[in-house]
């Protein structure tokens, strides 16, 4: 993994290379910013004093370190897990769906997996709805966040977010359909059934109807008031994940107040991860 880091030029995953650097490669809390752990569990995992990562990390670790697909089957095989197979959900960003992020990192993106869990969110999405690096569990999955969850930014009726939720779970039936032996998709069914009455009520209706996922959203935001932003849905259908994307009216007023809520939004984040 040490190789593999130093081997990876900072510029291609986004990370600045302004000021002096001793290595061309990434540093550890550089990496371990992209991947979501700690700077002090990579530095013992890469001296081996952490030997039994969850499949997640492994997961979160080869896609900061843009790695293809036989280097990622050995760092699975290498911390002593089993290649996710076509029968599970898949978790993993293929350097082609990377690229598209990188095009789109001047947007708040983020990228969920077919169980509804977020995968990675860039910082200007952590901006606009809030730090999502600290969530973990049920707390990084879309329809626990709308049945249980705190309170989101996003202004939606109650027949909007009916809807949502509506959808959500459909969509979900629809991924316990293609991966009927995937154990993390029953458990999370069986866990939003035990907490959420609401949940239990739409699985066992077996409701299956198509909702157009609503494309205008208003966003709260704290320092800059409210924000009316077209939100798209994009399914990779060959990777099986949902890139969620908002953008604004070139040169409007909403357009001014996303690109305040970015830049007040990312100086947060830099303050709270330095």
């Amino acid at each position: 993994m040490r190789r593999w880091r130093d081997h990876i030029r900072p510029d291609v995953v986004g990370v600045p290379t302004g000021g002096r650097r001793r290595a061309a490669g990434l540093r550890r809390e550089e990496l371990a910013a992209l991947a979501g752990i700690s700077v002090d569990y990579l530095t013992r995992l890469e001296q081996g004093r952490a030997t039994s990562p969850s499949a997640q990390v492994v997961e979160a670790l080869a896609r900061a370190l843009r790695l293809r697909d036989p280097e990622r089957e050995l760092l699975f095989r290498l911390a002593g897990h089993t290649v996710p197979g076509r029968d599970t959900v898949p978790s993993r960003i293929s350097p082609s769906v990377q690229r598209l992020l990188d095009r789109l990192s001047g947007h708040p993106v983020a990228v969920f997996d077919a169980m509804w869990n977020l995968l990675v969110a860039n910082d200007a999405y952590d901006a606009l709805l809030g730090e999502t690096g600290a969530w973990d569990g049920l707390e990084r999955n879309a329809i626990w966040r709308n049945l249980l969850g705190p309170r989101s930014r996003a202004v939606l009726t109650p027949e909007e977010h009916a809807d949502l939720v509506a959808g959500l779970v459909a969509d979900l039936r629809m991924a316990a359909a293609r991966y009927p032996a995937d154990r993390r998709l029953r458990r999370l069914v069986a866990e939003l059934s035990r907490q959420s009455p609401r949940f239990a009520e739409h699985w066992e209706s077996g409701d299956l109807t198509s909702r157009e996922p609503a494309r205008h959203k208003i966003i709260e935001h704290p320092a800059v008031g409210r924000i009316a932003l077209d939100c798209d849905t994009l399914t990779v259908a060959g990777d099986d994940v949902r890139i969620l994307v908002y953008t604004a009216d070139p040169g409007s007023e909403d357009a001014e107040r996303l690109a305040i809520a970015a830049v007040l939004g990312t100086q947060s984040l830099v303050e709270q991860r330095t």
